[in-house]
């Protein structure tokens, strides 16, 4: 799965809207979604306050590993 696939369920799943997402990290409404739609690619910043967020790791929000940290 891609990041941004992995970006929208763990976002569905705690039934946030971009807006709401974007304020708790303190990024733009337009970034959570450029990065859902696969227009941009987050910065290491952006993967390190995403994964410290939902509470997995880098490698799952990359699709390198699945949620129980086996690798892909």
């Amino acid at each position: 799965m891609e990041f941004a696939q992995i970006l929208k369920e763990l976002r569905k799943e705690k039934n946030l809207t971009y807006e709401q997402l974007a304020k708790n990290l303190g990024f733009s409404i337009a970034i959570i979604g450029y990065w859902e739609t696969g227009k941009r690619d987050p910065s290491g910043k952006a993967i390190k306050a995403l994964a410290k967020y939902f509470k997995v790791s880098a490698d799952y929000l990359l699709g390198l590993e699945d949620e129980y940290g086996n690798e892909l």
